[in-house]
């Protein structure tokens, strides 16, 4: 395995904690036998353990960008830390006796194999069929979204005349008992927004924070633009018989769960793509239970910015692996993309992590917008859609960051500027720019900024994320 490095071993594990546990292993000498294939696409390792008998563990290269793990070991995690051990040994080139490929991994590799083959076959030959919908199936779940979503306008239209401070004592109660009647509706997304409205009121009512009722209001504005534009969607799809999934972002706001193969099959995917991430962070929804790992990423290709978003319900947080910043340049075969304006969600299914080269930075740093008032406008009219995301994503180039009356500012060559703010709720990173160890870093270059609108004071700001000189790209948050 030449092009093994410890980043790639981090993306592996199924938890930061994984990869810690698995490098001990390694540099506490845990392994008392190592062999490798002599083309280095196998590796075995016998490792002592908590057990009575020491563990086999193996790891099978022959398609590098999917790494094969086995192990002896009863870990419910996947790759396990043995697994991972024996990588850091590969990378800390100890001395491994040359092996044979045992005969069951070879009968492995031929059955991985006959699939891949016959999954490239089949799409080279549009071969491959949707899935068959079942009509009686799906115009009954249509009905039954358009019989909950009646229900949800009512409630709306009522609440809008009495106002939200009615929303208290028994009132409360009946608005929780609808939000569990929305899940019989198949109607989770409109539930997740009014479980997030009802939580927002109770926060107001205990504290008095002007800040949770704001937050109930555009809530409750998010949640009567979807109810009415579903409304729409649902009904002229049952008009004109059509039957099955199509490109509207409704479909997921509603609360659908997108397959890769099916946005594949609607022609939702890039082949062949380049993306490197440019910021990460991870943020917790109170009201949905669950924790999202946000990755933000550049196409190398035109510059324009995606995102990936690994939910991880509290309930589920040891089943569901928590992703980590990736450094360098993913190479995707097929990369799917989720319908919607704005920054659109990213998802792969493997990819392969190579080092970002200067002529990478370069272009990136060339994508950069030259202008603010065009991207400020772009960003306005994106945002003012109660269900787009209420952040827009844009690189931007500057002639400098610096203080203003009001704090860091944005200026581009054309004068204009623009405030720098952290958004509220999210990991602070304008600060930051006050230690930066190189000034000539803040002019003249390029910003991956986070366009967001700051209720409070009634204005654009920008929260920055990285940025992108001709040669590097220093990243503010990750």
């Amino acid at each position: 395995m030449k092009h093994l490095n410890e980043q790639q071993i981090a993306a592996l594990a199924p938890n930061p904690t994984a990869a810690v546990n698995g490098k001990k292993i390694s540099q506490k000498g845990g392994f008392v036998r190592r062999e490798c294939s002599a083309d280095g696409s196998f590796y075995l390792g016998e490792c002592t353990g908590s057990g009575k008998s020491n563990y086999i563990v193996t790891a099978d290269f022959i398609n590098p960008d999917q790494p094969v793990f086995r192990c002896s070991c009863p870990s419910r995690q996947f790759p396990c830390k043995h697994s991972l051990a024996l990588l850091y040994e590969i990378l800390a080139e100890k001395p491994f006796t040359t092996c044979e490929v045992s005969p069951d991994i070879l009968e492995k590799r031929k059955k991985i194999q006959a699939r891949a083959e016959k999954k490239q076959t089949d799409s080279a030959a549009g071969e491959k069929k949707p899935a068959k919908v079942n009509k009686s199936a799906w115009t009954k779940k249509l009905k039954k979204q358009l019989e909950g979503l009646e229900l949800a306008a009512k409630l709306i239209q009522d609440l809008l005349r009495a106002g939200l401070g009615t929303m208290g004592g028994t009132a409360l109660d009946t608005y929780r008992q609808l939000s569990k009647q929305l899940g019989d509706y198949y109607l989770p997304g409109p539930q997740r927004l009014l479980n997030g409205l009802i939580l927002e009121i109770e926060e107001f009512q205990k504290d008095g924070e002007d800040a949770h009722y704001d937050k109930a209001i555009r809530i409750l504005e998010e949640l009567w633009a979807l109810v009415k534009k579903s409304r729409e969607y649902l009904s002229g799809k049952l008009e004109r018989g059509e039957i099955g999934l199509d490109e509207s972002p409704l479909y997921e706001d509603l609360g659908g769960v997108w397959k890769l193969s099916e946005l594949e099959g609607l022609g939702l995917c890039k082949k062949d793509a380049r993306f490197t991430q440019l910021a990460f962070w991870i943020e917790f929804h109170k009201s949905r239970k669950e924790f999202i790992d946000i990755g933000c990423w550049a196409d190398l290709e035109d510059g324009n910015i995606f995102l990936t978003r690994n939910y991880r319900p509290v309930k589920a947080l040891k089943n569901i692996k928590q992703e980590d910043s990736t450094f360098g340049v993913a190479e995707i075969p097929s990369a799917a993309l989720y319908p919607g304006n704005g920054n659109r969600r990213l998802r792969w299914e493997s990819a392969r992590i190579v080092p970002l080269k200067q002529e990478d930075c370069s272009a990136l740093y060339s994508y950069g917008a030259p202008a603010l008032a065009p991207v400020v406008k772009e960003a306005k009219n994106i945002l003012k859609d109660p269900l787009a995301d209420p952040v827009f994503y844009k690189l931007i180039r500057f002639a400098q960051i610096s203080h203003s009356p009001e704090g860091l500012a944005l200026t581009d060559s054309q004068g204009s500027s623009i405030l720098l703010a952290d958004r509220p709720g999210t990991e602070p990173s304008t600060n930051h720019l006050l230690v930066f160890p190189e000034e000539d870093a803040l002019k003249n270059n390029v910003l991956l900024g986070a366009f967001w609108y700051d209720g409070v004071n009634r204005r654009l700001a920008i929260q920055p994320l990285s940025i992108i000189t001709p040669d590097s790209v220093i990243r503010l948050l990750y």
